[in-house]
């Protein structure tokens, strides 16, 4: 007698389309793609900023329309020093801000005569500059405040006009020019450099 065997049925495999898993796979990285620009984009924001300039205060130095990149780091184990550039809110309007350079430092007396920038008497050489001072005055830079002017001495609102600076209003360093593309480079910081002193009977009156 012939007997048959139950036939075997073997088990389905449930089988997952692969579009699934590549879309999911795209919203993944599309995910990590955002999360790591909104990263950076705060991460260099805190870092630095960037600038226009508008006017002709820092000329020759630097052109009206011009962009600047900043460091707002330059600035948190040290204080500015002579001869930088520096981006600063404006102590008159502190929804303005302004860039100039350091001249005068905490504790030192800045007198303008004779066409000349002087540091506790002593001129400073500013080739920089785009014609020498027409003005005169003597400030004392007290601590915690910085005296700034800029390099188109004759045409800036600057601290021969409306004081000292408080160095809590540094926002940071001007380090390049990176717009337009033809202006682009680093933007000078000059070191101090003194002259030799000028004779005493010509001292502001």
């Amino acid at each position: 007698m012939e007997s048959t065997q139950p036939e075997e049925i073997q088990p389905q495999t449930e089988v997952t389309p692969q579009n699934t898993d590549d879309w999911k796979r795209f919203a993944v990285d599309i995910l990590e793609t955002i999360l790591l620009a909104v990263v950076l984009y705060f991460g260099i924001n805190a870092m630095s900023a960037r600038v226009r300039v508008d006017g002709f205060s820092m000329n020759p130095t630097l052109q009206n329309g011009e962009y600047v990149l900043v460091s707002r780091m330059s600035y948190k184990l040290d204080i500015p020093q002579r001869g930088d550039i520096i981006v600063f809110s404006f102590p008159v309007d502190q929804n303005q801000d302004l860039i100039k350079r350091v001249i005068g430092l905490p504790g030192e007396t800045v007198s303008i005569r004779q066409n000349n920038v002087l540091i506790n008497g002593l001129p400073l050489e500013e080739p920089y500059i785009a014609q020498a001072p027409l003005y005169s005055g003597e400030w004392t830079v007290a601590e915690g405040q910085l005296f700034v002017l800029g390099d188109n001495r004759n045409d800036s609102k600057d601290s021969h006009q409306w004081g000292l600076l408080p160095m809590e209003n540094v926002i940071g360093k001007a380090l390049v020019i990176y717009w337009p593309p033809n202006d682009w480079k680093l933007i000078n910081h000059t070191d101090e450099v003194f002259g030799q002193e000028l004779p005493v009977q010509d001292t502001v009156r």
